[in-house]
């Protein structure tokens, strides 16, 4: 049997990672600025996250979901004190896409309605309503294509308006800062009218945060630099460092019962063992300090590189803007620089969303790689 031939693949095999380190099967090491889309969040095989995950897989790995397990509740807990949000719920899953089914779910069971507001160039995932939201043609097949949903641009709330009132519109789903997408953000202003108007309207406001989210902007949530509050929120990819997880945090006006939402491999013994050891070293080592400084340092370092027109995003989601197709660029920075970085939609933009363990040495690095690169590609 052959693998379903769907990834363009790089000819390089990982066998070791350390932070933010990777070694391949010929001992070559690779700095991973891209933690393999912004899900190692901790750094590589971080030592209390493989204790912790060691630990708990000698005691129980799984059982469903019809049995006690104080994990989930710990988790929880550490969760909510975290990111500010200890009054609201938390339902478990296994990942982003799962993640965004669930709360828009959730919100249509909520109001009774229907119709989807997203943006263009999000993206939410590849299942059946996530990746109806998600704007991007070429992977939403015609069972998707059912799904009611509006596009509209970022940042024109007179748009989003005019849609509200019609009073069909169940939920608008929005990423705090857009991945896939290409670094795109909506401004404050922004943001707080789309807070304000789904409450006059009585849509329900779904907060992307499986990127953006656990201190990758350098805030916990990257919408809370923008003082608002969602009614659902969307996590995965850091929240596990690497160990499939996702989850929704949901308002306290929503009322839960028997069987409104399930999940098989959801909240795990062994899933909220990493997801417990992810918040314990998000704490303890203050990562979210390490983001903020690290972040200002690259700001301040890739202004030596003269053919970037733009740097987009917050904290270590990232991305570098130039004047061309950086695919070559990206190639050459992996293949002889030895340095991982990510592409976009945005053809002419570099990804850089490392490991939250990053340090200003690593930023040198790929400072001094980026220029060399740029000069031997002229």
């Amino acid at each position: 049997m052959n693998l379903f031939d769907v990834y363009p693949l790089y000819n390089i095999t990982p066998v070791k990672a350390v932070d933010c380190t990777i070694t391949d099967e010929n001992g070559v090491e690779y700095l991973d600025l891209y933690s393999g889309h912004g899900v190692i969040s901790i750094g590589h095989t971080q030592q209390h996250y493989v204790a912790k995950v060691k630990e708990q897989l000698d005691s129980i790995g799984f059982y469903s979901n019809a049995i006690q397990n104080p994990l989930q509740v710990e988790l929880a807990q550490k969760l909510g004190e975290l990111s500010g949000y200890d009054d609201y719920a938390l339902f478990l899953c296994s990942s982003g896409a799962e993640a965004n089914e669930n709360a828009l779910k959730l919100a249509s069971f909520h109001n009774g309605k229907s119709r989807v507001i997203a943006f263009d160039n999000s993206f939410h995932g590849r299942t059946s309503a996530a990746v109806a939201v998600t704007d991007n043609k070429k992977i939403v097949a015609p069972i998707n294509a059912q799904q009611v949903v509006t596009f509209l641009p970022l940042n024109q709330i007179d748009l989003v308006e005019t849609e509200l009132q019609k009073g069909d519109v169940c939920t608008v789903i929005i990423e705090g800062i857009q991945g896939v997408g290409g670094l795109d953000e909506g401004t404050t202003e922004f943001f707080q009218a789309l807070e304000k108007l789904c409450k006059q309207y009585e849509a329900v406001l779904i907060l992307d945060e499986v990127q953006s989210g656990y201190g990758r902007s350098g805030k916990f949530f990257a919408h809370q630099y923008h003082n608002i509050k969602a009614d659902i929120i969307c996590l995965a990819k850091g929240m596990g460092n690497g160990f499939p997880i996702g989850g929704i945090l949901i308002a306290p006006h929503f009322k839960a019962s028997y069987g409104l939402l399930g999940t098989t491999f959801g909240g795990s013994h062994l899933a909220c063992a990493a997801g417990i050891a992810v918040l314990d070293v998000i704490k303890s080592e203050k990562l979210m300090d390490n983001v903020n400084a690290v972040s200002e340092y690259f700001m301040k370092a890739i202004q030596q590189v003269p053919e970037i027109i733009k740097v987009k995003g917050k904290g270590l989601m990232l991305g570098v803007e130039f004047d061309f197709d950086v695919s070559a660029l990206r190639k050459k920075m992996i293949v002889e620089k030895h340095i991982f970085t990510g592409s976009a939609n945005n053809k002419n933009l570099l990804r850089i969303l490392p490991p939250l363990t990053i340090t200003k040495a690593a930023i040198d690095t790929f400072i001094v790689a980026l220029k060399e690169s740029l000069a031997e590609l002229k």
